[in-house]
């Protein structure tokens, strides 16, 4: 009994030090704590005070942008037996124990390994039982797309006839791959990449809770880096905290994630604008022998350029770029000096430079002769 007691407490003190992801740690519980998807959540709440459930859902969207995590506040809220607001309760009996990952009227499926007619046709098997202390069985199927032709099929016949006490969630980020009778039968909602100013506020709350200090402008860079995914987003905060040891710097953003300073950026467009091509070669030798990864810098010099562009043509550039007042004016700075034209032939071909970097022999004569076609005013694809 006492080493079994030993055993509870070393097994509980390995628990408590095992690092758990951010973004799995903060997967939002309610509708109200999931960010940038008000059209949805609001939608589904409403129609689950109402009583207007659908029987099969479709959730679309690029990774991260919460499908999954909506899908199981769905599967929650439905079964809630204190639902007041549209969300779960998370106090009452049925929300805690459908809290739990193994339990049985919460199903998840990853199409992706389970694929076959052989498995829909085991699922349409297990539809027949009836869910057991709940009053719906809810089955979430991620990367439906990945489906066979014939599983598809299979699958059809049940979400046309399915029992009252089943719902199915459908979640792919390639809808295009669905077949229009499966469409048809799904009553649809698109996930939104969500804002930098959206993925500004997760991190401040998510570093809030963690004691985390982080600089603003190190928040901005973070957001910006995860492309509008919250996981992507959390994935890569959860690197460089690692690094930074709970104090975030703007140095150790661009130190973990390989981008680049806006001065740098600024400085090379400017060589580029006055037709240096002495000053782009030498500048390029400076960063390639600081072991910058030049990959990563031909990607940040073709979103400098879109970002110039929009300085340049936009009535609103802070709106959409969302830069600190000190860098917005450098770059409206530097996009005055230059003519749509040229701003829009920069973009052009620093672009073409991202499709070239899984083939080019060497990434820095790759960047070179692109910066020394856009002095010469020439579409490097024709070159």
């Amino acid at each position: 009994m006492i080493v079994d007691k030993q055993k509870e407490k070393l097994y509980n003190m390995a628990m408590e030090n095992t690092h758990l992801a951010l973004y799995r740690k903060y997967r939002p519980r309610t509708f109200e704590e999931v960010v940038g998807q008000e059209h949805i959540t609001k939608t589904l709440a409403n129609q689950i005070l109402a009583d207007k459930i659908s029987h099969a859902y479709l959730f679309t969207g690029s990774r991260g942008t919460g499908k999954t995590s909506v899908a199981k506040i769905f599967a929650k809220a439905v079964n809630c037996q204190n639902n007041t607001t549209g969300s779960p309760c998370g106090e009452c009996e049925v929300c805690k124990r459908l809290s739990a990952e193994n339990d049985i009227n919460i199903i998840e499926i990853d199409a992706a390994s389970n694929n076959r007619v052989d498995d829909i046709r085991e699922l349409r098997e297990k539809v027949k039982f009836a869910p057991i202390g709940a009053k719906y069985k809810v089955y979430i199927i991620d990367e439906v797309h990945m489906l066979s032709d014939s599983a598809f099929n299979a699958l059809l016949k049940t979400l046309e006839e399915p029992p009252k006490y089943v719902i199915f969630i459908l979640a792919t980020t390639e809808v295009q791959k669905l077949p229009a009778t499966i469409l048809s039968r799904c009553s649809r909602f698109d996930f939104r990449l969500l804002s930098i100013e959206d993925l500004c506020k997760v991190l401040n709350n998510v570093f809030k809770s963690e004691g985390i200090e982080a600089e603003p402008e190190a928040v901005k860079l973070i957001a910006s880096s995860g492309e509008g995914s919250v996981r992507d987003t959390l994935s890569i905060a959860d690197s460089i905290n690692a690094y930074a040891n709970g104090h975030i710097t703007k140095q150790d953003v661009l130190k973990v994630l390989g981008t680049t300073d806006h001065d740098l950026l600024i400085n090379f467009f400017d060589k580029i604008i006055d037709r240096d091509i002495g000053g782009v070669l030498t500048l390029v030798n400076e960063i390639d022998r600081s072991g910058k990864n030049l990959a990563v810098f031909a990607k940040d010099l073709a979103k400098h350029a879109r970002d110039l562009l929009v300085c340049k043509t936009c009535a609103n550039p802070e709106e959409i770029l969302n830069f600190s007042g000190e860098v917005l004016e450098k770059y409206m700075a530097q996009a005055d000096k230059a003519t749509d034209k040229q701003l829009i032939l920069y973009m052009q071909n620093f672009a073409s430079c991202e499709n070239e970097l899984r083939y080019t022999l060497s990434t820095r004569l790759l960047i070179e002769s692109i910066a020394i076609s856009c002095i010469n005013g020439e579409d490097a694809k024709k070159n």
